[in-house]
């Protein structure tokens, strides 16, 4: 059974920072493409960031220079540091895992607010 679980979302001050991290088992991780999407409240879910298994990675625009995805093959982890947050950055995040199929985690909330 795949599963995907994200943590570190929170509160976070418009300048500050937040790490996110997914942890992912009942996969072959290193051979999943890895991608952080995220939902703001009445938008459709986009992309934020992708990483592939030999380490490519892939940003949105709104995002590039500020948010950095990273994995760890062994750990089976994935990771976004997110910095210079901005309030347009609140969102439901979510963690996906795609190899001929996707799955995806539950999500967790950021809120970049004063």
């Amino acid at each position: 059974q795949v599963q995907l679980v994200e943590s570190g979302g929170g509160l976070a001050q418009p300048g500050g920072s937040l790490r996110l991290s997914c942890a992912a088992s009942g996969i072959i991780f290193s051979i999943y493409t890895m991608g952080w999407y995220r939902q703001a409240p009445g938008k459709q879910r986009e992309l934020v960031a992708a990483i592939t298994g030999g380490g490519t990675t892939n940003y949105s625009d709104s995002v590039k220079g500020r948010f950095t995805i990273s994995r760890d093959n062994a750990k089976n982890m994935v990771y976004l540091q997110m910095n210079s947050l901005k309030p347009e950055d609140t969102a439901v995040f979510y963690c996906n895992a795609f190899f001929r199929s996707q799955h995806w985690g539950q999500g967790t909330l950021v809120t970049v607010s004063e």
